[in-house]
């Protein structure tokens, strides 16, 4: 997990017997957004208890008899109330730990559980991470790896292509937060086929991109290396977007779940593929590669806007309901992917999936597939293809709107708590007492006396 959430000078942290797999886990699937249930086995509980001097210790006790194998445990000041908050993760496979939460709980002034194994269990919350650290946990929970590809996959066949894979996962799946993204030698096939794709887009772009779109791209250019005769490296690219709206990219190892993609958004963490697509079709690939995610993705992700409206859908995320991470990941695709937007009376393309790709690029500003407004509550249910240009697309207003719609939405979301990021601690806050919601104010209350001294110097 994450490094943010539970940290503070006065904070007591232990590690008890942590079990890190060393090799990856493969799970059932094979498209770029698809639910996944993996690390049931663990269970996390956060907590405050009544009593002060050796709460802790009374805590384990309680573990101890029921034989619940703790995992982990992270303490700090409460911000609910003046105690001590713990998390405790447990091995549910171990002891009895259901008749120890029921213990715990009724010794507890506050007792949530939050757990991957969280189907049917009106008592739990989906887990998600607290600190941007906690990112790590997703490297095991892909849904392919390396040179596991499908059949229909134009490289399938080629056992070179699928080594070169396997080292790009590789590097990916061991990666770990706030190390350095590993700098690629590309080969001279790769670059050609990067350069296919750059010559053929950059042709569109001025015509058919939005507006933010076009005004980075050449900062791109300039800054990080995006030439035809030249593949960017991540790192580089991470480094400028960080500078712009502090996004940063992530390599991933393999295709993540809805919940895990979307929860690293809230983040403002982009998890992104490191290889590129098959040579011998360099305008098709089955699944997100590097041109797709620095020619798509990329650019606007170093638009404040755009950066704002990407973190909301990943806040929305968190903790929900199975059925409304479907409905967020489908709203994702019809934007963040698949977005057009009103400009200047004219629609442009926004979405990844148009910008790194020539032929619907062309396609999506005909008079061919079926425009409609952007609507979260009617876009979360909309069916569409993934294998063929979309038939319908959504239009936003403006990256503005198409936000305050999703945050809108989000409050439809059935969770018992709100979530805020907080980006000096780089975590994820809980807000559901009134204590935490007070010092929001007095937070909010001095930003305002900012702003309202930086107007009265403009006037």
């Amino acid at each position: 997990m994450h490094t943010g959430v539970f940290t503070s000078p006065v904070e007591h942290f232990h590690k008890l017997n942590m079990d890190v797999d060393q090799q990856p886990t493969l799970m059932e699937g094979g498209q770029y957004i698809m639910e996944g249930e993996e690390e049931a086995k663990s269970t996390t509980l956060i907590f405050s208890m009544t009593e002060e001097v050796g709460a802790l210790a009374n805590a384990l006790k309680i573990f101890q008899a029921h034989n619940v194998n703790l995992l982990h445990i992270e303490s700090r000041p409460s911000r609910r109330e003046a105690k001590y908050e713990f998390m405790v993760e447990c091995d549910s496979t171990s002891g009895d730990l259901g008749a120890a939460m029921e213990e715990m709980r009724a010794s507890c002034s506050y007792f949530q559980v939050i757990s991957r194994n969280h189907l049917d269990n009106k008592d739990t919350v989906p887990w998600f991470p607290r600190k941007i650290a906690d990112l790590d946990r997703f490297a095991n929970q892909i849904l392919s790896y390396g040179s596991e590809l499908d059949a229909d996959h134009p490289g399938f066949t080629d056992p070179i292509y699928r080594e070169r894979r396997k080292f790009f996962a590789d590097i990916a799946y061991f990666y770990r937060h706030n190390q350095e993204i590993p700098r690629i030698d590309y080969t001279e096939e790769e670059v050609a086929t990067w350069g296919n794709v750059f010559r053929n887009l950059t042709k569109l772009y001025k015509t058919h991109a939005c507006k933010e779109h076009n005004m980075v791209f050449p900062l791109l250019i300039e800054n990080c290396g995006y030439r035809e005769d030249n593949i960017p490296q991540l790192q580089d690219v991470s480094n400028f977007l960080k500078d712009c709206t502090g996004f940063t990219l992530r390599p991933v190892a393999g295709l993540l779940s809805s919940r895990d993609f979307l929860a690293g958004l809230a983040f403002r963490v982009f998890h992104s593929t490191q290889y590129i697509r098959h040579p011998s079709m360099p305008l098709y690939t089955p699944e997100p590669d590097i041109c797709h995610e620095l020619l798509g993705h990329a650019p606007l992700l170093a638009d404040p806007s755009f950066a704002q409206f990407s973190q909301e859908i990943g806040l929305a995320s968190l903790g929900a309901p199975d059925e409304f991470i479907e409905k967020l990941a489908t709203c994702y695709w019809f934007t963040v992917e698949y977005g057009i937007c009103r400009q200047d009376g004219k629609n442009k393309a926004y979405g990844a999936g148009l910008l790194s790709s020539f032929g619907e690029l062309e396609y999506c500003l005909t008079d061919k597939p079926e425009l409609r407004c952007f609507d979260p509550a009617k876009t979360c249910v909309q069916k569409y293809p993934i294998t063929e240009y979309q038939p319908v697309y959504y239009v936003a207003e403006s990256f503005e709107d198409a936000k305050q719609k999703l945050i809108q939405f989000a409050t439809s979301i059935p969770r018992p708590f709100s979530v805020r990021y907080n980006p000096y601690t780089q975590s994820v806050e809980i807000l559901n007492s009134k204590p935490q919601i007070e010092a929001l104010v007095r937070e909010i209350n001095c930003d305002m006396q900012v702003l309202m001294d930086a107007l009265l110097k403009l006037t």
